[in-house]
């Protein structure tokens, strides 16, 4: 009876360690966050104001607010070290440098995006979607911009993998960026999700 106990012991406590491994393994909900912030560097805050408007406005649950916190502090209990690690480091001199650059060249994307000419991928790159948007004499600064935008998004979702020791983080910091420029996006520009055909927001 006893091996019995301990063998459903053993177990669970196996069970309850895989799933801290997966929750340390990738901190998605940290690297929303981080990515996030790096859009709104880059970006301007005037869209995560809005957002966070939208989000004030559906506080009024007190119910599942105070579920949601039960909850959060009975899983910080269980797995505390996973709590701990569950952060993404962009501070980095080579991703402030890469967020500097971006944002040098927001400016000049801007006009690209609201005219629709340029839109947000599902791999979190941009393309050129409709060049006939843009007048003759700018399409070649036009993807001009687009590939350097490319360069530098590239170079970003490595270097944060790196900069935080897990390299095979990058394809999973890729598609946390796509979402998150699509959820930063401004209403009327243009994305498309994985295998689908572009959508205006």
């Amino acid at each position: 009876m006893i091996r019995w106990i301990t063998a459903g012991i053993a177990a669970g406590s196996l069970a309850l360690a895989a799933c801290v491994t997966i929750n340390v393994y990738f901190p998605e909900a940290a690297a929303e966050r981080a990515a996030d912030r790096i859009i709104e560097d880059i970006w301007g805050r005037e869209e995560a104001k809005k957002r966070e408007g939208n989000e004030q406005s559906s506080v009024g649950m007190p119910g599942r607010a105070m579920l949601a916190s039960a909850f959060a502090g009975a899983v910080e209990l269980l797995v505390p070290a996973a709590h701990a690690q569950a952060d993404i480091d962009i501070s980095s001199p080579a991703i402030r440098a890469l967020t500097a650059s971006m944002k040098a060249r927001a400016a000049d994307l801007e006009p690209f995006f609201d005219s629709g000419a340029v839109g947000l991928t599902a791999d979190g790159l941009i393309e050129l979607r409709d060049a006939n948007a843009v007048p003759l004499a700018d399409r070649n600064r036009a993807r001009k911009l687009v590939s350097d935008e490319n360069a530098d998004r590239n170079a970003l979702y490595r270097e944060i993998a790196s900069a935080n020791g897990h390299p095979e983080w990058e394809a999973d910091i890729r598609s946390t960026f796509a979402a998150r420029w699509v959820a930063n996006a401004r209403a009327g520009w243009y994305y498309k999700r994985a295998g689908g055909d572009w959508t205006k927001k």
